[in-house]
């Protein structure tokens, strides 16, 4: 089969952390920050620990190829191959974003600004997707997955095109909140936008499957 060079790039950038990762893997002090809580908590683990975190870009990359083989619905992946495709890169980056942070911080730490870091990099996750929702089709894995929009192609599409249309601006929200709120306010805000951009198409996948 043929990859596309989209897929290539998927397989790149999903390796890229196991390299990186044993590049510096002797460079690491014996404990690394791997949890960071409110109010800027550290835990530390064993760097060991670190290779789990490096593998999962690569374990996302080889899931993200078997999903639409097993869906049910498998037909209409083709239907929004390169919404899909386009989606696996964007996770795959994020995931390789996330060991790069580690890293950073376990060898230089202080240097970056982890509140800000985690909420920026959700904002662009959520405007990200909120391109992307509009386009993906009725599937058992991917997108607002509510027994009503599985049930309904109507209402699947516009559940998907509210949640893209939320998600998109929610992102930029976000993004925003990043650069002007404190911490703690930052984290509540996060966790505000985050739960009513999730919520309302859900509520309204139902409101609409009754109507």
């Amino acid at each position: 089969m043929n990859l596309s060079k989209t897929r290539v790039l998927i397989w790149v950038f999903a390796l890229a952390p196991l390299v990186i990762t044993s590049a510096l893997y002797n460079s690491l002090p014996d404990l690394i920050p791997m949890h960071w809580g409110i109010g800027g908590r550290v835990r530390y683990d064993p760097k060991m620990n670190i290779w789990w975190l490096a593998a999962m870009p690569a374990a996302l990359a080889a899931l993200f190829t078997v999903l639409p083989k097993i869906d049910p619905r498998k037909q209409n992946y083709q239907k929004f191959r390169g919404a899909y495709d386009g989606l696996c890169l964007f996770i795959v980056l994020f995931t390789l974003g996330i060991v790069g942070v580690v890293l950073s911080e376990s060898l230089n730490p202080g240097y970056l600004r982890i509140e800000f870091v985690v909420t920026a990099a959700c904002g662009v996750l959520f405007s990200f997707l909120g391109n992307i929702l509009p386009k993906v089709k009725s599937n058992f894995f991917v997108g607002i997955r509510t027994p009503w929009t599985l049930s309904s192609p109507e209402v699947w599409h516009r559940t998907h095109r509210l949640a893209g249309y939320l998600w998109f601006y929610g992102g930029l929200a976000l993004l925003a909140a990043s650069f002007f709120l404190r911490a703690g306010t930052l984290f509540a805000t996060m966790l505000t936008i985050v739960a009513l951009i999730i919520l309302i198409p859900v509520v309204m996948s139902y409101v609409w499957y009754r109507k």
